[in-house]
């Protein structure tokens, strides 16, 4: 056991260990029932690569032309579980042909040798559920032209997970880990012969997890919106399964599905995207899209916050802002230091963004991509709002919870002069600083103006003696601030008007500018855009107003706008290039 490692995480990993061991002792499976159709899908460019020998898994390369993929050296925890889950059959699939089907049967009956005896790092809940749901979407890619040995193989493999879910479920996480492990065994009850009496139980237990890991505003606990995406889609493959036997999900199934997509459609930007906040991306390209389509649920949510974000939008901009306190407790592994950060979108094009996760980049990159600097936000004297404190382990991974975070977040969105107004305060700097933040926020109607305030404010005796002797220490020289204003990496920004301003050229054409009011210093600094599916972070640039709190209250002027010249309305046509890195 690692000094990291909890007694109880011991007991569950060696429990695990048991089950999987005592589940190859079950009756094989002896064919399908029915196969689901396989709603996975892959990236034919990715499926390309595999093939070639470029693995690239969790933000490692490994160049291996040739290679079984369970023979590698992985470089890390997060590497193994990706390939644990095998989520590289849908790439697989997706190219389809010959010799993708080739290396996808050589890897899977790789598998089955090397750990099909329950052996190995892949026999969580979580995992096998993640498995049992690409086994099943792609059986017939796989077992096309294989000989009745190797199929024999592949049903009893498919039993003995199966049998190890129906035991283990349980002990996966609240939250998606328990939605993947139920998810698998509610496919693996319906579609194989003798897996049958799996699926009335799993079925409660995935209606007792969207009852009580769904909010009533179609929220869950970690605010990651794309694991909240993630959630949904499995949610959707299930109902479809189901019904596809001529079975009714459970009546909380289905609430769950229709409180989470107008959530969704809160969280997504104009351009389609999700917001990516608190060790979320942008979601894979069409799953939101596919996803919603196939939950038939077309309901928006009004203007208001749901799982603690605000969302404005006026012509072709949206804005997103982190609203709300950040999770707390074993929700936290994966929480940003964000409250108040948000993101600008114009069209097709990400304009203001927060630097993202940067955990498929290693533990320095996920730390910083964490911290306050990292996110469109206030920070003070170079510190986060919240701090990174108790180290645990989420699966195999090492991760730290969030910890000292602002708990006093209050937030409205109302109408303002000129558009929709944001208003929220928050007060993760009043225990160290004595300053209370607060931020508004009104995008304009027709979306090409921005303007914004932020104040640092003293407000009860005792801030103001916390705030003196901060003072004080500074030799009454203030206490620093920096607002940042990340740009993704398509935008092209300069200094302009003397340093006054900084313009800002989108791929589309339009062309914004950055204005501020006052005595802060502006200036344009490197910045990085963390992205998965890429093996390095991103170069880009970062608007940066820097100040010093001098007195019990600071306020801080800003505005965001289109150029004159750019017209109201654009046909964008450029093009985006190939990634590369």
């Amino acid at each position: 056991m690692s000094e990291t490692e909890s007694w109880q995480e011991a007991r569950t990993r060696l429990m695990n260990r048991v089950h999987a061991r005592l589940s190859t002792r079950a009756r094989a499976a002896t064919g399908f029932v029915s196969s689901p159709e396989p709603r996975t899908t892959g990236a034919v460019a990715r499926g390309r690569q595999l093939i070639a020998g470029n693995l690239m898994f969790a933000g490692h390369l490994i160049e291996a032309p040739g290679a079984m993929i369970w023979d590698l050296d992985p470089p890390d925890a997060a590497f193994v579980e990706e390939i644990q889950g095998f989520g590289w059959l849908d790439d697989l699939a997706a190219v389809g042909d010959v010799r993708a089907r080739k290396v996808a049967q050589d890897w899977l009956w790789g598998w089955i040798a090397r750990y099909g005896r329950g052996q190995g790092p892949g026999w969580t809940p979580e995992l096998t559920g993640r498995r049992l749901i690409r086994w099943i979407h792609h059986a017939l890619f796989i077992l096309r032209v294989m000989d009745g040995e190797k199929a024999a193989l592949f049903y009893r493999s498919l039993a003995q997970q199966t049998i190890f879910l129906g035991r283990r479920w349980e002990v996966a996480r609240p939250g998606l880990p328990r939605f993947e492990a139920l998810t698998g065994l509610i496919y693996a009850g319906l579609s194989l012969e003798g897996m049958e009496a799996h699926a009335a139980p799993a079925l409660r237990g995935l209606g007792g997890e969207c009852r009580g890991q769904v909010d009533a505003e179609g929220g869950i606990p970690t605010r990651n919106p794309e694991e909240l995406l993630e959630v949904f889609t499995l949610l959707t493959w299930a109902r479809a399964a189901l019904e596809e036997a001529d079975l009714v999900p459970d009546p909380e199934h289905v609430a769950a599905i229709a409180r989470i997509a107008p959530t969704l459609r809160s969280l997504r930007h104009s351009d389609g995207s999700l917001a990516r906040f608190h060790g979320g991306g942008r979601g894979p390209e069409g799953q939101l899209d596919l996803a919603l389509a196939a939950s038939g649920v077309k309901k928006r949510q009004s203007d208001r916050l749901v799982m603690g974000y605000a969302r404005m939008s006026g012509g072709r901009t949206s804005l997103i802002v982190d609203a709300a306190a950040p999770a707390s407790g074993n929700a936290s592994f994966h929480a940003h230091a964000s409250t108040l950060a948000f993101e600008l979108t114009s069209g097709r094009r990400p304009l203001i963004v927060n630097c993202g996760s940067g955990a498929a980049f290693g533990r320095d990159w996920r730390r910083a991509g964490r911290a306050t600097p990292s996110h469109t936000a206030l920070c003070v004297d170079g510190y986060s709002s919240a701090r990174l404190g108790k180290a645990g382990r989420i699966g195999s991974q090492l991760r730290e919870m969030l910890e000292e975070a602002p708990r006093n977040v209050p937030a409205q969105l109302s109408p303002g002069e000129y558009g929709l107004r944001f208003e929220g305060g928050q007060d993760g700097y009043v225990a160290s600083y004595g300053l209370t933040q607060a931020r508004m926020l009104e995008l304009a109607f027709d979306g090409r103006a921005l303007m914004g305030e932020d104040l640092l404010m003293a407000i009860e005796a005792a801030d103001k003696k916390t705030f003196d002797r901060r003072l004080e220490a500074t030799g009454l020289s203030g206490v620093p601030f920096q607002l940042r204003f990340h740009l993704h990496p398509d935008v092209d920004s300069a200094l302009d008007m003397g340093g006054q301003a900084v313009s800002m050229a989108l791929r589309s054409g339009e062309i914004w500018v950055f204005r501020h009011e006052g005595a802060e210093a502006l200036t344009l600094e490197p910045s990085v855009y963390l992205e998965k599916g890429r093996l390095r972070p991103r170069s880009c640039n970062q608007i940066v107003l820097s100040g010093r709190a001098m007195e019990y209250a600071t306020r801080i002027r800003w505005s965001l706008a289109k150029a004159q010249d750019t017209a109201i309305a654009i046909r964008d046509l450029a093009m985006d290039e190939a990634d590369s890195d």
